[in-house]
């Protein structure tokens, strides 16, 4: 667990790549809006012979396979967020890229990560000054993690800049056909599952001094980054009570400035009963520290589940929230849960006038 004892660590930049919007600002409006991107897949049916619903990106052509599907969302994203950075003539400080990938499944082979890191490198090898790139293939909550490493990296000193990054697509036939085998595609006969979305979101992380040295924003700091492992995940046949997601938020609330509570919480709940539990208990253990445990904010009901482009994603959303000044209040949490266990959350604080929703 880090915090930022020295000075603030700041997103002085954001990326999206949506099924709701080709930047991060129309996103963000998109989301706000409680718009739905949720459509009919054009050729896809279920075992029930029913058309696939998911959430695609309009840009996109739906035959792309996996690999340039999620270069192109991640690749978009990226230079979005790296965008106020190249806008600036001076020389571009060394930058660490920490990239967020789903879990191994079929759709993304064994090899997938390797190749992707290579592809991704090689494409913006040309436009920022690279430190080093480190992919965590960890699902939902990967982007948190790179969350945490990035701040850990950025306040060593040991990085000057870090991007963090996360790409999923769940678009991919093969994936599709698997969460329908899973019972885990929402249907008409499967209520409880998820609808598929995909997405990439990006945001670049800076010291506070750098930042105002290089008239970047700093409207929001990132105050902490935590993750934990729950024993019992989504697929096991043991009971989850909440353990690893309470570790994470109690990880990160303990950096929670005095006399501060959570304003703002935005989440990876998809419409699954097991993630709906695992927040129910965790927020038993944690509700003294949110100004109103039941208010949070789930995009999936708008972009669909994104999964390994959660955390950065949310962030993204927090990001804009305070530079906009519609945040409901200073202190953001954003969480997420990776199937196989992995859990994390971050703690965001806007230092921008809000005027609230």
């Amino acid at each position: 667990m880090l915090t930022t004892t020295g000075q603030p660590i700041c997103i002085v930049g954001v990326g999206a790549m949506t099924s709701l919007g080709l930047s991060a600002p129309s996103t963000a409006a998109a989301v706000r809006a409680g718009m739905s991107a949720m459509a009919i897949h054009p050729f896809m049916i279920d075992k029930m012979a029913a058309p696939m619903v998911v959430c695609a990106n309009p840009v996109l052509p739906i035959e792309l396979d996996a690999m340039d599907r999620f270069l192109g969302l991640a690749l978009a994203a990226a230079r979005e967020a790296m965008s106020p950075l190249l806008d600036r003539a001076r020389t571009l400080p060394r930058i660490s890229i920490f990239l967020a990938l789903p879990e191994e499944r079929p759709g993304t082979p064994s090899h997938f990560e390797h190749t992707f890191a290579e592809r991704f490198n090689s494409a913006v090898a040309n436009e920022i000054n690279t430190q080093d790139l480190v992919c965590y293939s960890r699902g939902h909550a990967a982007g948190l993690l790179c969350l945490e490493q990035a701040l850990a990296l950025t306040i060593s000193g040991k990085s000057q800049m870090c991007l963090v990054g996360g790409v999923d697509s769940y678009l991919v036939p093969e994936t599709l056909e698997w969460l329908d085998d899973l019972e885990q595609l929402h249907s008409e006969t499967t209520t409880w599952g998820f609808c598929p979305g995909e997405g990439a979101g990006f945001c670049l992380l800076a010291p506070q001094t750098l930042a105002a040295d290089m008239g970047l924003p700093t409207e929001i700091e990132l105050l902490a980054a935590a993750t934990a492992k729950e024993a019992n995940p989504i697929k096991a046949d043991t009971v989850c009570i909440g353990q690893g997601l309470s570790e994470a938020f109690n990880k990160s609330l303990v950096y929670l400035p005095r006399d501060s509570r959570v304003t703002h919480t935005i989440c990876d709940m998809n419409g699954e009963p097991y993630r709906g539990n695992e927040y129910g208990f965790a927020m038993l253990r944690t509700s003294t520290s949110f100004a109103d445990d039941a208010d949070f904010m789930t995009p999936a009901d708008c972009w669909g589940d994104v999964g390994a482009a959660s955390g950065p994603l949310f962030t993204m959303l927090a990001a804009l929230a305070a530079k906009k000044g519609y945040s409901p209040g200073p202190c953001t949490l954003v969480w997420a849960s990776s199937e196989h266990g992995l859990r994390g959350a971050a703690l965001l604080r806007s230092t921008a006038v809000l005027r609230g929703n």
